[in-house]
């Protein structure tokens, strides 16, 4: 009965192993699959602006000639590091150093958070200074419903990596092994970097040039 159980045991593993060799990590392909749906949303979302924006005549004021560039070149450069320190966590962990991919999980969160905090600064700026609501023009609209998803997707992040970084500290040790972890989360978070790269292009840089 031993050798049975042992064999199935076994067996198990194998199973598992061939399917890790294969790629078929059911967790990783899950969040592929959502990321590659967000993809499309976001696509979607950057077409409305795009269909607006080329009637700037509907708009007063219209979004491109009130964007701070410099301001937000900044926030942008700082969203982008944090891709960086989310490398540098995951560089940790594979080392097995729990202490510095905790450091490097707080401090991603950290320059999430001022990306962050530089949105909801931008926001107030438009509405009590410019002039530019929600319900200002369709233009308008757009433009706000498609950075505070992006920026409603960083808060998401945020919350993630602060997850792990506490569970780090009260269960001692993070793991790619299983369940909710770094390499997930740190797609999760590249994807939002690429996405903001993308709008920061398309809604900023182009519709000033």
């Amino acid at each position: 009965m031993t050798d049975l159980a042992h064999e199935g045991d076994v067996t198990a593993e194998d199973h598992h192993d061939e399917h890790e060799s294969l790629g078929m990590d059911a967790r990783k392909l899950g969040m592929w699959v959502f990321l590659s749906s967000e993809f499309l949303f976001f696509g979607a979302l950057m077409t409305n602006y795009l269909l607006y924006s080329n009637r700037p005549g509907l708009a007063d004021p219209y979004p491109g000639t009130i964007y701070d560039i410099p301001f937000t070149s900044v926030s942008s450069f700082v969203l982008l590091m944090s891709s960086l320190t989310m490398v540098l966590a995951h560089a940790a962990l594979e080392r097995d150093d729990q202490h510095q991919t905790r450091t490097w999980l707080f401090a991603t969160a950290a320059l999430g958070s001022i990306f962050l905090g530089g949105q909801v600064f931008e926001f107030y700026e438009f509405i009590t200074h410019d002039g530019m609501t929600l319900t200002t023009s369709p233009v308008a609209s757009a433009f706000y419903v498609l950075t505070g998803f992006h920026g409603l997707h960083v808060a998401i992040g945020i919350l993630m990596l602060l997850s792990l970084w506490g569970i780090g500290h009260s269960q001692g040790a993070l793991s790619d092994k299983r369940g909710f972890n770094v390499e997930l989360v740190g797609l999760y978070w590249h994807f939002v970097d690429i996405i903001w790269i993308v709008i920061f292009t398309v809604v900023y840089l182009l519709s000033t040039s």
